[in-house]
């Protein structure tokens, strides 16, 4: 008798484009013209548009069709600049918003987009907490503008349909979910590559890894997200090194962007995990970028799921070359590979205090991204977890 066992898979992708080089920006401009679009406003932190070249590459490649730059992007994408940047969308009359820079340009304007389309307070929008304690995001159901990345660091965020912005009053982070916000492709140019310091070039490919790692290690069954994020993995490994080697060369940055355009897609599927949950709680109050923060957390975060995802350490031992891999030998491994780049090893080695720790696990707990962990945390075992890595 045939047996057909339990495997099933639902893997759905979005339509995507992905640029990259010297003509990048030429045929992202014919991708404009395809879609009959008129109105690009640009989001994007301040240092972008103050190299001449690279501002002046992007002034040239719109041309009339640049509506307006709103430079005013700031880190973890507080509400105050969302709202901002959703006010410059609405006076400029954009017709497509095209994202220039790292993850906060990225987030801003996929929230100052819902934003402007949902027209409502940002915590009717937000994912909160249903009557039953689960969280819940609500449908959000009007039409979006066309989103574009034209990144300068590698980040996840290329491939996500969320934008989480942190409320500055009360240390909340508000996250807002639309698969309509999705961007419809990168533009990796070489010259807005190279605006970035390098050792922003570094925090945001330890987000990559660490997104990369956490997706490996999940309960989730999917070979063609497997694919995707081990080869993420396997490329921050090879890339990186070359990038701190020669800070000013091109290709290990076009290379690591795509590594991040791989861990953020094959992360989709797999949901987020406990670090990268820990990471955005824990972030804002360190000194250190979230990147290398969540990058910190992985080793903890690993050893804590480790007991219900043994197989899945094989995948990660594969790329990294670790021979009879088990859980303690990945993870040393893993943690080998963030010695060499320069991860500090506590909490409190990036400024965060004890007192700290509360509070961050308190906001942990209501960050989508834990309910994807394969081993969901109480509150007492977050404060545990955060504690010993403190």
């Amino acid at each position: 008798m045939t047996t057909h066992g339990d495997f099933s898979l639902r893997h759905v992708t979005p339509a995507f484009r992905t640029l990259a080089g010297g003509d990048a920006l030429r045929r992202f401009v014919q991708e404009l013209d395809r879609g009959g679009l008129e109105r690009a406003v640009i989001i994007t932190v301040e240092p972008v548009f103050a190299n001449e070249e690279a501002a002046q590459r992007l002034r040239e490649a719109l041309g009339d069709r640049l509506a307006g730059v709103y430079d005013r992007v700031v880190e973890h994408s507080p509400l105050p600049s969302v709202l901002e940047a959703r006010d410059f969308l609405a006076e400029h009359r954009a017709d497509v918003v095209v994202a220039v820079g790292g993850g906060s340009a990225v987030v801003t304007a996929r929230a100052a987009s819902i934003l402007l389309a949902e027209n409502k307070d940002i915590r009717e929008l937000c994912t909160q907490r249903g009557a039953d304690g689960a969280l819940i995001s609500p449908r959000l159901s009007a039409p979006k503008l066309p989103q574009w990345v034209i990144p300068s660091t590698p980040t996840s965020a290329y491939a996500k349909a969320g934008a989480a912005v942190r409320d500055p009053e009360t240390g909340e982070r508000l996250a807002l979910f639309d698969p309509k916000i999705r961007a419809q492709g990168i533009v990796a140019d070489p010259v807005i590559a190279g605006t970035a310091p390098v050792g922003l070039m570094q925090s945001a490919s330890l987000n990559v890894l660490s997104m990369a790692v956490e997706g490996l290690l999940s309960r989730t069954q999917d070979p063609l997200a497997d694919a995707l994020l081990a080869q993420a993995l396997r490329s921050v490994a090879l890339w990186l090194p070359r990038l701190l080697a020669e800070p000013d060369a091109t290709e290990p940055r076009l290379q690591l962007m795509l590594a991040a355009l791989m861990s953020g897609q094959g992360s989709d599927f797999t949901g987020g995990g406990l670090a990268q949950a820990l990471s955005h709680a824990i972030g804002p109050r360190s000194s250190a970028a979230n990147g290398t923060v969540e990058a910190l957390l992985i080793p903890h975060a690993a050893r804590f799921v480790a007991d219900v995802v043994k197989d899945r350490f094989d995948l990660v031992g594969d790329v990294l070359r670790v021979p009879n891999p088990t859980p303690d030998t990945v993870i040393a491994a893993v943690e080998e590979l963030l010695v060499s780049f320069g991860v500090p090893a506590r909490l409190r080695d990036v400024g965060v205090t004890e007192e700290a720790l509360i509070e961050s696990a308190d906001h942990a707990m209501d960050d989508w991204a834990i309910t994807a962990s394969p081993r969901v945390p109480s509150r007492d075992e977050v404060v545990d977890l955060l504690t010993a890595a403190w």
